[in-house]
């Protein structure tokens, strides 16, 4: 049954919703911008569990810009040892002596400054700002990008400057000034654990009553970046960010042959089609209509 729409802005919907479902975790609980920093670049590509306890005995060992700042490589590497990625822990190191250098040891509560820091690109400089010093700037990760383009229909891909610049603009619009960094977090956690890559859980979803991609019961497929081949009868998405219509709709004008008389994987067969044509690599030299 559809669920009714919600006059609430979204803003006022996501907050109320992140104010009881937030998780408890450590970096949630400080306000120290050093603290935030740390914790935005150790949850680059690594899982929040595997974050909680290296972020609790980093800071033990390292708690302002200056003490890391004078770590030696050796003391770099037991202090990032389960993180992996160690090219993450020199830039850090890195910000942290430009903070020492320039910034008499104090992280600067200004965005443009931040990003101005080695390893602190427009995302970590807007997180940081928001939540640590309550600055107005939208922090738009993998995870913002996904809520933003399947609730609001970004047919764009967010992997490419117009849908980049879609998924921003809307974020923009949404947050909320007097509370930008728990906005931020809240959109982030939404992706996180309700509106994840695959299988969303939009009954769960605090905004879905006007999602654009729930609406047209898009949700598991539609999120914006190169998307696998769908699995739907409705709609198969190919990488090239086209959507094609299956046996409901017509089939190409110059359809392949079907499977059975196909060397490849990548043939129209009289219902339905298959994988995409990059898994055939036949496609070009026999005139595959999906080739082109």
């Amino acid at each position: 049954m559809p669920r009714r729409a919600d006059a609430a802005p979204f803003a006022a919907r996501l907050l109320r919703w992140f104010a009881a479902a937030r998780r408890d975790l450590p970096w949630r609980r400080t306000r120290d911008p050093w603290a935030i920093w740390v914790s935005e670049i150790m949850l680059q590509q690594t899982r929040v569990e595997a974050v909680r306890a290296p972020y609790e005995r980093f800071l033990a060992r390292f708690p302002t810009p200056a003490s890391f700042a004078a770590a030696s490589d050796d003391e770099l590497l037991v202090a990032w040892r389960g993180l992996g990625y160690y090219r993450r822990a020199r830039l850090l190191r890195d910000g942290a002596r430009a903070v020492v250098a320039a910034h008499d040891g104090a992280v600067p509560a200004d965005a443009a400054a931040l990003a101005e820091l080695p390893g602190v690109g427009a995302y970590t400089s807007a997180a940081v700002a928001s939540i640590a010093f309550g600055l107005v700037a939208v922090a738009v990760d993998g995870n913002v990008e996904r809520v933003v383009a399947r609730h609001r229909g970004v047919r764009e891909r967010v992997d490419a400057a117009p849908g980049r610049r879609a998924v921003r603009a809307q974020a923009e619009a949404w947050l909320d000034a007097a509370q930008p960094g728990d906005f931020n977090q809240a959109m982030m956690e939404l992706g996180a654990t309700v509106c994840a890559p695959t299988s969303p859980r939009c009954g769960d979803c605090p905004v879905a009553a006007d999602c654009v991609a729930r609406a047209e019961g898009l949700a598991a497929e539609f999120w914006g970046r190169r998307p696998p081949l769908s699995t739907s009868p409705r709609v198969r998405r190919w990488s090239s960010g086209r959507r094609v219509r299956s046996a409901a709709a017509s089939p190409p004008a110059n359809p392949t042959p079907a499977r059975s008389s196909c060397r490849g994987r990548a043939c129209w067969s009289a219902s339905t089609p298959t994988a995409s044509p990059t898994s055939c690599a036949s496609a070009s030299a026999r005139g595959c209509a999906w080739a082109a």
